[in-house]
């Protein structure tokens, strides 16, 4: 009974921020002169005929700067898509790996339940018993170039595997959220929305005052919608700032940021979801490009949501389901 309870309870939140995070598309379009978000899935760019590769888990090959470097995929086993389907990037923490990203997550049932494709590429700095990012101004330089890199893998899953690329999302953990913050600054074309979860970020940490991001290190030249996630009890990445030097500055300095790239009213609106989880959201963004975060006042450097505890990280919340909550976010967006 107490699992039932639990999936009720989740299910109840998930309804509350799903309409929640639909109101604000809504309040956050853009004058008449720019595209309209509604609270209903956004209508995909028009899609070439594509036959959609066949469900599974598989691995693919991805050839950059000379070398063929593995990606674990997961193809949605339920789905009556007959044409193009969303690509989710989910991006693993420091000294993990792409299929520990997978299996940290969960997200594979989340893809199955909704129809999109998953990919964990995986980073290819040795770190501990896995690998780390590259992140532009943050990882010594020398490693692969991971924003070009991470660009290439959205190339060969939209060709190989049939992936909308009017529907690519990144999400990603700790320093896989840090790259996928890089990702919307650097290549904003390609991505159609951001998730990024204990890791959000907007840019390197200012040389002058470490507590604001550096204006000049994010400069992407379009709105990138955000939904982040993050815990306040996150004592590696801690939510006020501080810790690590590629840190420093607080969270909501980050999602400050990024409203101020996508051109949001400077001040947000802030709405209890659950007995421990707030959204805080920006309106009146351009183009629709909602700027969001849910501050999980009980949670660890953790993934809400996850069906694992992460040892030493601290408390994961399960009030909420990070992956359901980015999807619902994700489907009001494309390119």
């Amino acid at each position: 009974m107490s699992n039932q309870r639990a999936e009720s309870r989740r299910a109840r939140t998930t309804a509350v921020l799903r309409s929640t995070l639909a109101t604000t598309a809504l309040a956050s379009a853009a004058p008449a002169t720019a595209a309209t978000v509604s609270s209903a899935p956004a209508a995909a760019a028009p899609r070439s005929s594509c036959a959609p590769a066949a469900a599974r888990d598989t691995t693919v090959q991805v050839p950059f700067d000379g070398t063929s470097y593995a990606v674990r995929v997961h193809i949605p086993f339920r789905t009556r898509a007959t044409g193009r389907l969303p690509l989710v990037l989910t991006l693993h923490g420091s000294q993990n790996t792409g299929q520990g990203q997978l299996d940290y997550t969960g997200v594979t049932r989340t893809a199955d339940a909704n129809g999109f494709i998953v990919a964990a590429p995986q980073g290819a700095v040795a770190s501990g018993s896995g690998y780390i990012w590259n992140v532009p101004q943050v990882t010594p330089t020398g490693t692969r170039d991971d924003v070009a890199y991470l660009s290439q893998v959205i190339d060969t899953l939209t060709g190989t595997l049939c992936a909308d690329p009017a529907r690519v999302y990144a999400t990603g953990y700790s320093g896989g959220g840090r790259m996928a913050s890089a990702l919307a600054c650097a290549i904003p074309d390609r991505l159609a929305a951001v998730a990024p979860v204990a890791g959000l970020r907007a840019g390197r940490p200012d040389p002058a005052d470490d507590r604001t991001p550096d204006p000049t290190s994010c400069r992407p030249a379009k709105p990138v919608p955000v939904l982040a996630f993050h815990g306040q009890q996150d004592h590696t990445n801690p939510y006020d700032g501080g810790g690590a030097a590629a840190w420093r500055y607080p969270v909501p300095a980050a999602l400050a940021r990024w409203a101020e790239l996508n051109g949001c009213r400077p001040v947000p609106a802030t709405t209890p979801v659950t007995e421990h989880v707030t959204l805080t959201a920006y309106r009146g963004c351009r183009h629709g490009a909602d700027t969001a975060l849910c501050t999980v006042a009980d949670g660890g450097h953790t993934w809400p949501g996850s069906p694992y505890e992460s040892a030493g990280n601290g408390t994961t919340n399960r009030e909420i389901d990070a992956n359901d909550l980015m999807w619902q976010f994700f489907r009001l967006h494309h390119r």
